[in-house]
């Protein structure tokens, strides 16, 4: 434990061009996904457009076969298939793909081809159309860049001083791309609940990054590197306990919603820690001693 608070305390320079390493590391992979494939997430049906089936069965199928029976019958289009849970079933999955409205009832037979028939409550069929989804995508993209923005402008208002406003804006930032590039990395297609939960993460990081800063920079009486510990305490706390309830509503959830707002917010937890008590406490720490010397 001491081992690692003196690397902690004299290494907290090279700390930090660790974490600025992984942050260039995710833009260029976000980079790269866009040229490969001209989309710098892997967007869900809710903000592409397509054909989500969900059906609820009584006996377990094979997954893979229904996959490529559908690949097969529509060998120009996208799927993905997963089981789900559910309370009244024994058995259900959800089909996503891009296929248009035209095509819900050719999709929906080919299901029937191997689970055989289904009633109307046994299932049941949504269909977003391309230009609804872009649109609703853009939105959401706007509404992103709004609370960054306003995220910044609370923060400039709070410590009137760029060094710190930039250090929590630089750490949000942070939280939103390393978070974007590992989702990439894990195949998760993001949904409209995936960019909530993307500015749930906002949040998440200016709470901390804000204590982080008023104790190194408002806090007097002690030394620098006391007053960070004694923030650190204090946020992993709150960092661990949120940990504690999304790993929980992530297990017990039977909501796909929930389940991706979840995934999402543990990575993005995860990452803030590092960007948090690494990158941003190496920034304030600096300009906080550098104050002090000079006053």
């Amino acid at each position: 434990m001491n081992f690692a608070k003196e690397i902690y305390k004299k290494q907290y320079k090279r700390l930090i061009l660790i974490t600025l390493t992984i942050v260039v590391l995710s833009i260029v992979q976000i980079a790269y996904q866009y040229s490969a494939t001209g989309e710098f997430i892997n967007r869900g049906i809710s903000l592409k457009g397509g054909t989500s089936l969900s059906v609820f069965v009584t006996e377990e199928f094979n997954l893979d076969e229904i996959q490529t029976a559908l690949i097969s019958g529509f060998p120009d289009h996208e799927f993905e298939i997963k089981s789900i849970k559910s309370t009244q079933y024994p058995f259900a999955f959800i089909v996503e793909s891009t296929l248009e409205a035209d095509d819900s009832e050719r999709l929906l037979n080919t299901v029937k081809g191997i689970t055989g028939p289904l009633a109307n409550e046994d299932y049941s069929l949504e269909v977003i159309g391309p230009t609804l989804g872009e649109g609703f995508f853009r939105q959401v993209l706007v509404a992103l860049a709004f609370a960054f923005l306003l995220m910044a402008l609370v923060v400039w208002f709070h410590f009137k001083a760029p060094v710190p406003s930039l250090a929590v804006v630089l750490s949000a930032f942070t939280d939103i791309v390393v978070t974007v590039a590992i989702v990439n990395l894990m195949g998760i297609r993001i949904s409209s609940a995936g960019i909530a939960a993307f500015l749930m993460l906002i949040g998440y990081s200016v709470d901390t990054d804000i204590l982080l800063a008023t104790r190194l920079l408002k806090k007097k009486g002690e030394d620098v590197f006391t007053r960070l510990i004694g923030a650190m305490k204090t946020g992993l706390t709150m960092s661990f306990t949120s940990l504690g309830a999304v790993i929980i509503a992530l297990v017990v959830s039977n909501s796909l919603v929930i389940q991706q707002i979840m995934q999402i917010l543990l990575i993005g937890l995860i990452v803030d820690l590092f960007s948090t008590w690494i990158q941003n406490a190496g920034i304030l720490r600096m300009y906080a001693e550098k104050n002090e010397k000079k006053g």
